[in-house]
């Protein structure tokens, strides 16, 4: 059974699709993924074993660009002819479900990991939404990594409920709990670490991992945070992660974290597993999201999780559970969690014990792939359209 991925980038492919294209392959599916040429593209085929194809695609909308791409695809999918096409990332979804419908394929999925145009404004907006409605309507089943995400896409008329499906409990591609886990070795380099780095013995550090962006929440979490520093003194910030010219930090905060002695910064991180050692509690004030991988990463790493309660986010921490949901852009709400996290050495570990058991038990990387696996053989077996 041929199965066809498509995505903007080569990123996508590398990371987001890590082990579950190689799994499709291993488990009766013959794979082939897409995206814009690269050498990540490259990478993940050999890693995974599976076929790969460059298409040119650019990730913000170019008409003519894409128009041109549109036909690439068609042309590209009608040669290879498989019985399904998953087609992910806003982009590629409406480039990649559009190509597939044109090129007549039996099952056509648009894997939906989240909503860029919440956080858009004027005709950026309303070119994105329209992009998802499209792909919503064309697309046999949507595929959507969580149920608040699925929720939202459904009361905005993307889609009807019976066309929706969420895999196992959310996420689109699960967590390699282990891969997380703090063991003396990790501990013994983390010390080290934070030696190296100059964050002082008995600091408590508040950690995030991703884009420095404004839709990330870096502007309130730098103002809860050194608000919060101000009275506890061991508090300390470590951003894992770089900048993002697409949606950039105002400048008093991207000058705050520069140079606040408090706030420490990695910049670009190939691997970011080992850094959640340094960490005691992570904070994650996104403002949309679809199912963050990062508060599960965190949660796998045995910490408590603070943030905002945006889409997505809510199905990744239990408020009051595996850590602590505050208001969407409550800064003041989020600066008084950081401080509660602070100065409860208690509940910082039973909420990390909560949210370690929880990624453990229901978000195994086998248990999403599995059940994805299914669902396209199913709708295979099926071999008619869903009707909207």
């Amino acid at each position: 059974m041929r199965l066809v991925y498509v995505a903007t980038d080569p990123l996508t492919a590398y990371r987001l699709m890590e082990g579950q294209l190689g799994y499709m392959q291993r488990n009766g599916f013959e794979v082939t993924v897409i995206t814009a040429p690269g050498s990540l593209l490259e990478q993940a085929a050999q890693r995974e074993g599976v076929t790969a194809i460059g298409v040119p695609m650019r990730r913000e909308p170019a008409p003519l660009a894409d128009a041109v791409s549109l036909a690439r695809l068609v042309r590209t999918i009608k040669r290879l002819s498989p019985t399904i096409v998953n087609a992910g990332t806003p982009k590629a979804g409406l480039l990649g479900v559009t190509a597939a419908r044109l090129a007549r394929i039996p099952v056509v999925v648009y894997l939906l990991r989240g909503l860029r145009f919440e956080s858009a404004t004027g005709a950026r907006r309303v070119v994105l939404a329209g992009a998802e409605h499209v792909a919503g309507a064309l697309a046999h089943r949507v595929i959507v990594n969580s149920e608040s995400l699925r929720s939202r896409f459904v009361a905005l008329g993307c889609a009807r409920p019976s066309r929706t499906w969420v895999p196992a409990l959310g996420s689109s591609n699960g967590v390699d709990a282990a891969r997380f886990a703090i063991d003396d070795t990790r501990a013994a380099w983390a010390r080290a670490e934070r030696a190296r780095r100059g964050i002082p013995d008995g600091a408590i550090v508040a950690g995030f991992v991703g884009r420095f962006t404004r839709d990330k929440g870096l502007v309130e979490l730098v103002r809860a945070f050194r608000a919060a520093a101000e009275r506890d003194p061991r508090l300390r910030l470590l951003l894992v992660g770089e900048g993002d010219g697409t949606d950039p930090l105002p400048d008093v905060e991207a000058a705050a974290i520069e140079s606040d002695p408090r706030i420490f910064k990695t910049g670009f991180v190939d691997e970011p597993a080992a850094f959640y050692a340094l960490m005691d509690l992570f904070v994650f004030p996104s403002y949309r999201e679809g199912f963050p991988n990062a508060p599960l990463e965190a949660a796998a790493a045995g910490l408590p999780v603070l943030g905002f309660a945006a889409t997505g986010t809510v199905d990744a921490v239990l408020d009051g559970e595996t850590g602590t949901l505050v208001g969407l852009g409550d800064e003041q709400a989020l600066s008084e969690a950081l401080l509660t996290y602070s100065r409860q050495p208690e509940l910082r570990a039973r909420h990390g014990r909560a949210g370690k058991r929880r990624v453990q038990r229901d978000f195994s990387r086998e248990r999403v792939w599995a059940a994805l696996a299914d669902e396209y053989r199913r709708l295979a077996h099926e071999r008619v359209p869903l009707r909207p």
